[in-house]
């Protein structure tokens, strides 16, 4: 997967996918090179597609999407400007709109295309293959949706007849992604195996379907505020056909350290630069609760955790850095996992639907799935539970300041809980780039060369094209 193959994104930007090359032109078609294929293996764009996607979703770099920026998680030491939200000197909407687009959406939409074309003897493992694409792609299109708010769908990814693609609705493609998890979900058998080239769950199609229902919960609560009714329905039917229950069942992948490299090592280790910081944003408040995930997190400095003071410059030896276990080339990355789904039902059980507990047991039960995933005693996860109860009345504060937290190495989910719960309040910085805090990227600087009709109309839709405007679902 180091060769490239040039193919048109959907705006009619032209971009680079990895992609095996091609054979090249035989004088009979009966000649063709078996150990060079002119179309990749399936398997291979899921594989190209899931790397693609896990590493840029997760990055710290200041190039990409800045979401442990946007949740004040980390700071900066050499600079300010991504800290305070400038986000146009590094372009990072257009970088963040590529990266999930052409590297990661362009792979899983070809390999549904490709995939009637492969020889394979068993129908069920080829539905089986189809489901897999169909909610690796759903996932990555959640995110898309969650970062931008209106944008191309139904006419993105056909640059062939389609160069100007429209955006549409975010509620509507909410809608229709929760449908098409239930199509791919009905499609599977879990006594057959999918993609063995799959780098998350090796073909286990049991964990593909808790990963479905999983990512449905997560779309139902987004939609609470805004569409109570569906939002009720479509998290009991999540929960009832079977989340993510175990760590084991986490979407999350394990870099190998070598063809794949955790990006954190990437950027905080092999890049040889001392940029970031754990915040004062998270380290204060974990200090005053004595949290015992404090050294799973940071280290110390001097005896004691100490954040770098959020938006402004640092000095990197003089406050507590992020744990190293994070940084090694192999170490995981966990986009979708056991814990923020006991956090989801917790708060599906707060809002009265029916989530197999009640609220403050899920609430406990997600803080010490925390616990127990970052190496912490159960003894220690009890007092902390104990001290730190769940608060009927306030449980937006309970369950978004906690799940807030438990997300620290999941930066994109953090930012659904801050901007879903209002908890923790999150202040902008006096030199804000923007005049407030995000609550959303901006729209790709390239889409108003390539597309600007289309961008500009849903720009108007939302309110304005400011990482200032809240997404649809964000009412409260």
């Amino acid at each position: 997967m180091k060769k490239f193959k040039n193919i048109l994104y959907a705006g009619g930007v032209v971009a680079s996918l990895l992609l095996f090359n091609s054979c090249q032109s035989d004088l009979t078609s009966l000649n063709e090179d078996p150990k060079h294929p002119s179309t990749v293996p399936t398997g291979n764009l899921l594989a190209t597609s899931m790397f693609q996607g896990f590493y840029y979703m997760y990055t710290g770099s200041v190039n990409f999407n800045n979401y442990r920026f946007f949740t004040q998680q980390w700071t900066e030491t050499t600079y300010v400007q991504e800290t305070n939200y400038n986000l146009t000197t590094r372009a990072q909407p257009r970088n963040h709109f590529r990266r999930m687009y052409v590297y990661t959406l362009a792979p899983l939409e070809q390999a549904k295309k490709d995939l009637p074309t492969e020889i394979n003897a068993d129908a069920d493992v080829v539905n089986n293959k189809w489901a897999t694409l169909e909610i690796a792609s759903i996932f990555v299109w959640e995110n898309i949706v969650d970062t931008f708010g209106n944008v191309p769908y139904k006419e993105a990814l056909q640059a062939e007849t389609i160069k100007s693609p429209k955006y549409d609705d975010a509620k509507s493609i909410y809608l229709d992604l929760i449908t098409r998890l239930d199509a791919a979900i009905a499609k599977i058998n879990k006594t057959k195996a999918g993609y063995p080239e799959d780098l998350v769950y090796k073909g286990d199609m049991n964990k593909w379907v808790k990963l479905a229902n999983s990512i449905k919960l997560r779309l139902a609560i987004n939609l609470a505020d805004v569409d109570p009714a569906t939002s009720k329905s479509v998290a009991e039917s999540a929960i009832s056909g079977g989340v993510i229950d175990s760590n084991d069942s986490s979407y999350s992948l394990k870099f190998d350290g070598n063809t794949f490299t955790n990006p954190l090592f990437d950027d905080l280790v092999a890049s040889g630069r001392n940029d970031f910081l754990p915040s004062d944003v998270i380290v204060n408040p974990m200090n005053a609760k004595s949290d015992p995930r404090r050294g799973a997190y940071f280290t110390q400095i001097g005896g004691a955790y100490k954040g770098g003071v959020y938006g402004t410059l640092n000095t990197f030896s003089n406050f507590s850095h992020v744990n190293p276990t994070f940084l090694t080339g192999n170490a995981p990355a966990n986009l979708l996992s056991y814990t923020e789904v006991l956090f989801l039902k917790a708060e599906a059980a707060a809002r009265g639907y029916n989530a197999g507990g009640t609220a403050a047991g899920l609430y406990a039960a997600a803080v010490t799935a925390s616990m127990t995933e970052n190496g912490i005693s159960a003894t220690d996860a009890a007092a902390y539970i104990l001290a730190n109860p769940y608060n009927a009345t306030n449980w937006k504060q309970s369950i978004g300041y906690e799940g807030w937290v438990a997300m620290w190495n999941n930066p994109f989910a953090a930012w659904n809980f801050v901007r879903r719960l209002d908890s923790p309040v999150l202040t902008a910085p006096a030199s804000s780039y923007i005049g407030g805090m995000p609550y959303r990227m901006p729209y790709s600087d390239q889409e108003y060369v390539v597309n600007n009709a289309n961008v500009s109309a849903a720009a108007n839709a939302i309110g304005g094209d400011k990482a200032t405007t809240k997404l649809f679902w964000d009412k409260n």
